[in-house]
């Protein structure tokens, strides 16, 4: 089924487990989509849209060896770079106060929710998927990462991603967002001394941390189409850009 002329998908895989969350936002950022499934679901899913702009929070790419070369012109012990595995976008967020994992100069090294992202370029681009930016008339692919894309969109770290009040606060910024989901808000509206004392909470009005993860994705997707002006890429081209749901990014998260 088609559900709009243009869909904006968020993937999750970090899992690990071949399984991916994914959320679709329609161009008035409708929740059209959110479910969980293997590649060929989501592949399924795609093919079934019109037009597709994809956004997967996982490495596009391993490392290339950049940031540990620009370390030894700087005269950086030896013992510390053997701790250097990570690509320029990923040392650039770290610098900034976001902490995000390094991806190795080898797949084999890879977590397996990063080669599990691989997968995902590698399907997506035999289906004719192209880099961000590319023209409007063909189907793109862009890579973020859901930690830094809430950070940036709280303009702090955000609280932890499992827990209560870490799922609430980012299921609050994706609304204030715009974004067609449950308002985080009915959850204490919900509450009553009852309910408390016999340990019920209306964890149904609450999404999970990879739905979360897979809608700033979705939403990261749709702004970098509808407004490109409100977004920011760091990293290198050779090893992969990190698009961000922000055009100014602070020097400390």
């Amino acid at each position: 089924m088609i559900y709009s002329d243009k869909t904006f998908v968020g993937i999750d895989p970090t899992s690990g487990n071949n399984s991916f969350t994914y959320a679709a936002l329609d161009h008035d950022l409708n929740l059209i989509a959110l479910a969980d499934g293997e590649l060929d679901d989501l592949t399924v899913f795609i093919s079934a849209q019109k037009s597709v702009v994809a956004a997967v929070n996982a490495p596009a790419g391993i490392s290339r060896g950049f940031v540990r070369e620009a370390l030894k012109k700087k005269a950086v012990k030896p013992h510390q770079l053997r701790s250097v595995e990570m690509r320029v976008a990923e040392y650039e967020l770290r610098e900034r106060g976001i902490n995000i994992a390094g991806t190795p100069a080898n797949e084999g090294l890879c977590f397996e929710w990063v080669k599990a992202g691989f997968e995902v370029y590698r399907k997506l681009g035999k289906m004719g998927f192209k880099k961000y930016p590319r023209s409007d008339l063909v189907p793109q692919i862009l890579e973020t990462n859901s930690h830094a894309c809430f950070s940036v969109l709280a303009g702090q770290i955000p609280l932890a991603k499992p827990s209560l009040e870490g799922r609430l606060q980012r299921q609050l910024i994706l609304y204030e967002r715009g974004l067609g989901i449950k308002d985080p808000m009915d959850f204490f509206e919900e509450i009553t001394r009852y309910k408390l004392s016999k340990g019920i909470w209306p964890m149904e009005l609450l999404y999970f941390p990879g739905q979360l993860d897979a809608l700033a994705a979705a939403y990261t997707a749709w702004l970098a189409v509808n407004k490109p002006e409100h977004i920011s890429m760091i990293g290198d081209a050779k090893e992969g850009m990190i698009v961000l749901p922000e055009k100014e990014l602070k020097e400390k998260y």
